[in-house]
């Protein structure tokens, strides 16, 4: 097959998508990068149940007719996302008698007598969480990130993600345009040799072959760090694949996000499927971009993104890499290196905006202000 011209490809190492309305958006808004930035929305988001590729619901017609449940569980499901919908921590009335901050999530599940079934696809492909570690913990931050999704979806009713055209490389692309207008300094595809500290173990400058930059601190990601700074925290897999067809039984969709729940392939954690192709500008005209990624289990690359590749369909090419995770060991007030956590596995960015969030505190000293309202990527704020 003919993959085209190089100029058509725009492919993410780190593929993810961004939450319509998560603090991702909040981030672009504040710092005013989405003026360089064109979105679209996201065709499809799906859950692996059972051997086959479901559609999560994205209305209520959708939720009425998703052979995901059984015609009873359906009515239940309603009534779940009914109260979820109207759920204010702040207004009593709104919580039928229940207390998020000290009833579990598994007993919240049980209290609309919804399945288990139920409680691992809305976990896993709604409130987007990585294990079963939060069905024992208060349902409250759970119920938190499940409204999240929910109101990104009505923002754009097919799923509640988006996707800068051209990729992912657009976002630091903008952020580096307003670090310029405010005077920031670039030095571009230039390599880190080391990071210099003084007597007192203080960082204070970094080495770039001949050149030298000063600063009061340095900010970074794990890589760029030496190891007695950093933590590995696992490691992740992702395979790259190239399809000259959309993935199947996603209704010819465009893009997708499939979440595979780890308990439905005999895995503690999920597999992330992301499906792009030339209409967000990443691949040729005819070509899907399938990336398949996931923390490693097995000890067998292969074997850990195997469960991701068997519903893509035929491969025309795949490209594996395997990455180790870290973070950092201290929180950077001593010696003024302030780390960022490595990129997870996950396809989309809420726990690594997390950590930019916990990072922007350490290295202010104050919370980010993320009230802003991110209905829409178009205002200006």
């Amino acid at each position: 097959t003919n993959l085209g011209a190089n100029r058509d490809y725009n492919i993410d190492l780190i593929p993810k998508f961004i939450m319509a309305t998560g603090n991702l958006t909040k981030m672009l808004l504040h710092t005013k990068v989405t003026r360089y930035l064109e979105f679209k929305s996201i065709s499809g988001s799906y859950v692996y149940k059972a051997g086959k590729v479901l559609k999560v619901p994205a209305t209520p017609q959708e939720a009425l007719s998703s052979p995901l449940m059984g015609l009873f569980e359906k009515r239940r499901f309603r009534n779940f996302l009914i109260f979820i919908d109207q759920y204010k921590p702040e207004s009593p009335e709104t919580h039928q008698g229940r207390d998020l901050n000290t009833m579990t999530m598994r007993q919240l599940y049980t209290d609309f007598g919804l399945v288990p079934d139920t409680h691992q696809f809305i976990s896993h492909a709604m409130c987007l969480e990585l294990d079963e570690d939060h069905m024992d913990q208060p349902a409250a931050s759970t119920v938190a990130t499940l409204q999240t999704y929910m109101y990104s979806l009505s923002r754009y009713g097919t799923s509640p993600y988006i996707y800068p055209v051209y990729g992912l490389g657009g976002l630091p692309e903008g952020f580096s345009r307003i670090c310029a207008i405010h005077g920031g300094t670039f030095m571009l595809n230039q390599d880190i040799d080391e990071v210099l500290f003084n007597e007192s173990g203080q960082a204070y400058g970094v080495k770039a072959g001949n050149q030298m930059a000063k600063a009061n601190m340095i900010i970074g990601d794990p890589s760029y760090f030496p190891p007695e700074k950093i933590k590995p925290t696992g490691v992740v897999v992702r395979c790259i694949c190239l399809l000259d067809h959309p993935i199947p039984n996603t209704n010819n969709a465009e893009s997708a996000q499939i979440v595979i729940p780890g308990p439905q392939v005999g895995r503690k954690n999920d597999i992330f499927v992301c499906a792009m192709s030339h209409g967000l500008a990443v691949a040729s005209p005819g070509i899907y971009v399938a990336i398949v990624s996931t923390l490693i289990e097995k000890g067998n690359p292969d074997e850990d993104v195997a469960p991701g590749l068997q519903i893509l369909g035929p491969i025309l090419q795949r490209f594996m890499s395997v990455s180790s995770t870290y973070e950092p060991v201290s929180d950077g007030s001593d010696d003024k290196c302030f780390i960022s956590a490595s990129f997870d596995a996950t396809s989309h960015f809420e726990h690594d905006v997390d950590d930019m969030l916990r990072l922007y505190e350490r290295v202010s000293g104050t919370k980010l202000d993320m009230s802003i309202n991110a209905d829409s990527v178009e205002g200006d704020y």
